[in-house]
């Protein structure tokens, strides 16, 4: 996939954008030969010859990661006090890597990692509507018609809040299982709109983001993507 060439070489960690259309304006860059003065220009990582200063800017090898995320871990590179965050659990290899969206603190699940960030917006974009799949436990038994109110959705705080889909699997006087499908992903979305409805979540596990599924993958653990499932999400 061709990018911006100040994109890739800020993706290649020789400067920021800014500074690196400032090297393109300069003369400073050749691209298959040829010196390239506007930073428009598109190149193609892994085929196309990008050249700084006389020295060969190479890309970055790409990192996509899946990740069954426990509860009580924070989705975020590092946090300021001191709780244990998803980078602790892949390895230093990859600490260029960041998560793609959120899961909150108590929430558990399937979490993407990468660092790429055309991929990570794409799959992040609203616009491009991929689908997550939550398993949620609440407390006590939910009305029949409950799907059907969470489809139709409801206004928390200046948000709207919706499922695309979801079935009830079970329920009882004491919890209720169901499955749900997102297609955005707002600040703590279920949670806010199960109470809505006053329903207490207690138990929230993301299974699977388009085509990547969590399967048999253990709470802590982490695998590479296929090259099949990278490419179903570039393509949703």
């Amino acid at each position: 996939m061709a990018i911006r060439l100040q994109k890739y070489l800020s993706e290649a960690g020789v400067a920021s954008r800014r500074a690196a259309e400032r090297m393109i304006a300069d003369g400073q860059v050749m691209v298959d030969g040829e010196v390239v003065d506007t930073p428009g220009v598109k190149v193609e990582p892994g085929k196309s010859v990008v050249i700084v200063n006389g020295t060969e800017v190479r890309p970055k090898k790409r990192v996509y990661l899946a990740l069954n995320k426990p509860r009580g871990v924070i989705t975020t590179k590092d946090d300021p006090q001191g709780r244990p965050t998803v980078m602790e659990l892949i390895p230093d290899q990859w600490a260029d890597a960041y998560p793609v969206g959120r899961l909150d603190l108590d929430s558990e699940g399937l979490l993407l990692l990468t660092n790429d960030g055309i991929f990570c917006d794409h799959v992040s974009h609203p616009r491009n509507r991929v689908i997550k799949t939550y398993h949620v436990r609440v407390r006590g038994k939910v009305p029949e018609d409950i799907v059907k109110d969470l489809i139709k959705g409801v206004k928390d705080r200046g948000d709207y809040l919706k499922i695309k889909a979801g079935e009830i699997v079970t329920t009882s006087n004491r919890y209720s299982h169901l499955v749900v499908e997102l297609q955005e992903g707002k600040n703590r979305e279920i949670r806010r709109l199960f109470s809505a409805f006053d329903l207490k979540v207690v138990r929230l596990m993301r299974t699977e983001i388009g085509r990547v599924r969590l399967g048999e993958l253990k709470p802590g653990k982490w695998r590479t993507l296929t090259e099949a499932e990278i490419k179903s999400l570039l393509d949703a």
